[in-house]
């Protein structure tokens, strides 16, 4: 499948500035421009399992396309939503908790990159991933 594989952050686009936005503060903002963050995607039909692993947390989660699930983001904001596939690309439409606002992520592979896009708010984000 095409997202199946380890994928390690190599650049962002406006990840600060889309983090802001967040509502997360400067301390954690700087921190995570650094997370070295790995995703590991494991697909299976319409199932997927996913490692994340970064210089904060490492955590496993399973989800299955058009299933609603519960994430916590990695500075403990609290999301709710579901992914899809259409064609290669998988999109991600999450609201948060704490005030009903809507996150969305998008993941396409472009030759040995993954690039994930953020929205919130008007303010978009791409974190693009090399495969190991």
């Amino acid at each position: 499948m095409t997202f199946n594989g380890t994928w390690k952050v190599d650049r962002s686009e406006n990840y600060d500035a889309f983090m802001s936005k967040m509502g997360v503060n400067v301390v954690k903002r700087k921190l995570a421009a650094h997370d070295n963050l790995k995703i590991t995607l494991q697909q299976t039909g319409d199932k997927f399992h996913v490692k994340e692993s970064s210089a904060f947390r490492t955590l496993e989660l399973d989800f299955t396309l058009g299933v609603t699930f519960d994430y916590s983001l990695a500075d403990g904001t609290e999301v709710s939503g579901s992914w899809k596939m259409e064609g290669d690309t998988l999109t991600g439409v999450f609201t948060r908790k704490d005030n009903g606002k809507e996150l969305t992520t998008i993941r396409t592979v472009q030759g040995d990159e993954m690039v994930q896009s953020y929205s919130y708010e008007g303010v978009e984000a791409k974190r693009i991933f090399k495969k190991e």
